[in-house]
């Protein structure tokens, strides 16, 4: 996790901080304001792909790699980076002090950055609006998180992945049909259709483009929150610039690139299998196998923007993400006892109610 980073104002010396939605930092003591350099231009260069093999045969150029100290909380694991005399900092997932550790570790620099679009109290509103609409939800942790702590701007590591395919496989399709049959039953003939599956072999080809898989480059966070937070639109991405960070916190990634291209590699091929159950037709389908020939695979290294939220309530720890680009929550579900207790007993009184007038009649 990379501390918060500052940049002093021009006109007073105080720090600034990116504001969410624009494309400049802002001074909150004196209300200067100082454009973000290049930021309007063209996207491009952070669409840019790399190519895969290079990049897992650690054979980057100098320019896509740097070097940072990096150190992992105690308590959660997150990658703690260290910039300049700072020897010492706060985890911001779980609070935990975190200290500079020794020798430096060479990654891969993230390519493109996706700016906050929303500040804390939108994102706050949103989190308040979803916990809101959790049927046995608490009341008092909606109130509790509308005033509770402050929320953290985080830019969370993502990997994308794209790639070319073309997959032969083999496999049956199955047709319903229905055969009319008598049977006996208390005495009386009655005819009843039963339905039947004609299976049919079938093999064929399937063809894809994959572009962007977003996978999760950390293991700080559920990947099901941040999964839960798609899509994002990653064609607002932008550059990277240390700029975008002012006033927010990055994390490293945890997930080295191999390992997310496994993760990048069975979310493809789950589409795949989805195309060529498409292919199979009829009611049913039936795939023996699938050989898939992968090609000019590439992949980009991206920050995209969470806030976190983690409140205790009544003894109990609950986490929220919001996407910071589209105000979409994910988080711990938490149910309210009281509320499905009342809900229990009230459907019982409604049952006994139904049962006494179905048997005065």
């Amino acid at each position: 996790m990379d501390e918060r980073r500052n940049w002093p104002c021009n006109a007073c010396g105080a720090d600034l901080r990116y504001e969410p939605g624009a494309t400049e930092l802002v001074c909150d003591h004196c209300g200067a304001r100082q454009a973000i350099p290049d930021a309007p231009k063209a996207r491009t260069r952070a669409l840019n792909e790399i190519d895969l093999d290079r990049g897992l045969a650690d054979d980057l150029p100098a320019a896509q790699m740097e070097e940072v100290r990096i150190t992992p909380c105690p308590s959660c694991g997150a990658q703690v980076e260290f910039h300049g005399a700072t020897h010492a900092t706060e985890c911001p997932f779980c609070a935990t002090p975190v200290a500079i550790g020794t020798g430096e570790e060479r990654r891969i620099k993230p390519q493109a950055v996706l700016p906050f679009v929303l500040n804390e109290s939108q994102a706050r509103e949103a989190m308040t609006n979803w916990l809101g609409s959790l049927w046995f939800a608490p009341n008092g942790l909606q109130d509790y998180a509308r005033k509770g702590r402050a929320l953290t701007g985080i830019y969370v590591p993502f990997w994308t992945f794209d790639a070319a395919t073309r997959s032969h496989y083999a496999g049956a399709r199955g047709d319903h049909y229905y055969e009319t049959r008598t049977v006996t039953r208390n005495g009386r003939t009655e005819t009843e259709q039963v339905r039947r599956t004609r299976w049919s072999a079938r093999s064929g080809w399937v063809s894809r483009r994959f572009d962007d898989v977003v996978i999760l480059a950390s293991t700080s966070l559920p990947r099901n929150y941040t999964d839960g937070l798609q899509p994002w639109d990653l064609s607002q991405l932008q550059p990277w610039r240390d700029d975008w960070l002012a006033g927010f916190i990055a994390e490293g990634y945890t997930v080295p690139l191999a390992d997310g291209h496994g993760m990048a590699r069975e979310v493809m091929a789950d589409a795949i299998r989805d195309d060529v159950r498409q292919d199979i037709g009829g009611d049913e389908q039936r795939i023996d196998h699938i050989d898939t020939d992968w090609s000019g695979e590439t992949f980009k290294h991206i920050l995209l923007p969470v806030w976190m939220a983690a409140y205790k309530y009544n003894g109990k720890s609950y986490r929220f993400v919001v996407n910071g680009q589209t105000g979409k929550v994910q988080g711990e579900r938490p149910w309210s006892a009281w509320k499905i207790a009342f809900a229990v007993i009230l459907a019982l009184v409604v049952a006994g109610a139904i049962f006494a007038f179905t048997q005065g009649r």
